[in-house]
């Protein structure tokens, strides 16, 4: 039988332990082993592999011994419960020897649960499991995570208190990373909470997310892009002290003045416009970025857009003129542009 959507997300959760298998296919190798780890510890518990519950079978082993999966789906362990025969990076090659085991496997056997690639409709692997009655085939796309996922994540993580534009940018988040990488993500915000019974903030999360930019490189924008033209000198120095390349520089001051248009250019205003941006931007950036966006306007951000490009075409020509004093001379022009 074919499982998918929240059907498929709350079997992965709470798995019945006494199907015949479970085949999880797709071309996300990381989608489908985070899938693969979360039925098996729901099957086997905590202690399972511990207890020698699990038997891990590489599709390389199996093609050398075919009767590895039979023998590890029929032993008997010495410790009682639930018990899973693991086949990892399976392919159409071994639908024979799984479907002999799955023909064979009885009330009491190990389960069966196989991961494999991306599989085509007509695969024989995936007409083992889709034609059996009491096994399940899950197909693992490359779909942004439903909200009642990244609860689950968060819950599992001990995360309960969230506000909900806490919750907003998660969600963002969520969309813009890999499953592992958000994953990650989210523990490293349950350390961060840990002891700390306030609700999950906006600034936490932007505290925790991956970092786009260097945040010296974030200083120098935010003080162009707000027009503190006396602070930008010093700090110009002690980025060129730490080995910043002014066609760096370039590419940050492009990547941060199309997020302003791109926020000042949304028809909702440049809130709507930032909720929009991949990838997300958090707490209080987000806020500061707003205020950014609102001050500019679009058409002198275009003025600052065109700018920054004729900079960057020059640093990149045959032009003698030394490439830091160019970049800084644009970027100071730029926070006098804002001070209009």
């Amino acid at each position: 039988m074919k499982l998918a959507g929240v059907a498929a997300t709350r079997y992965f959760a709470r798995p019945e332990a006494d199907r015949t298998g479970l085949l999880i296919f797709g071309a996300d190798a990381m989608r489908v082993a985070l899938r693969r780890q979360e039925v098996i510890a729901a099957l086997i518990g905590p202690e399972g592999e511990a207890e020698m519950r699990l038997s891990r079978i590489p599709a390389a082993e199996l093609r050398k011994d075919g009767a590895a999966l039979m023998d590890a789906m029929k032993a008997v362990g010495f410790f009682p419960g639930p018990r899973v025969a693991f086949v990892e990076d399976a392919t159409d090659t071994l639908a024979p020897v799984i479907a002999e085991a799955v023909k064979d496997w009885r009330e009491g056997d190990a389960q069966i649960v196989v991961t494999a690639g991306s599989l085509t409709a007509k695969s024989a692997l995936r007409k083992i499991f889709e034609g059996h009655s009491n096994a399940y085939a899950i197909g693992i796309y490359d779909d942004p995570p439903s909200r009642e996922e990244i609860e689950d994540t968060l819950k599992r993580a001990g995360l309960h208190h969230i506000a909900p534009e806490a919750m907003t940018d998660l969600l963002a988040l969520a969309k813009a990373l890999d499953p592992g990488d958000f994953r990650q993500t989210v523990e490293k915000i349950a350390l961060y909470k840990f002891g700390d019974t306030t609700p999950l903030a906006p600034a936490d999360v932007a505290a925790c997310a991956p970092a786009t930019i260097e945040a010296e490189v974030d200083d120098v924008l935010n003080i162009v892009a707000e027009g503190r033209t006396g602070e930008l000198g010093q700090t110009m120095r002690r980025i060129e002290g730490q080995g910043v390349q002014p066609v760096q520089m370039a590419i940050a001051a492009l990547r941060h003045f199309r997020a302003l248009h791109f926020a000042a250019s949304d028809p909702g205003g440049p809130g709507a416009g930032l909720q929009r941006m991949r990838p997300p931007v958090f707490g209080p950036r987000r806020d500061r970025m707003q205020r950014q966006a609102q001050a500019w306007g679009m058409f002198r951000l275009e003025e600052a857009l065109k700018l920054l490009i004729e900079t960057d075409l020059t640093l990149r020509s045959t032009s003698k003129a030394p490439q830091m004093a160019v970049m800084e001379r644009a970027l100071l022009r730029l926070a006098m542009m804002a001070r209009r």
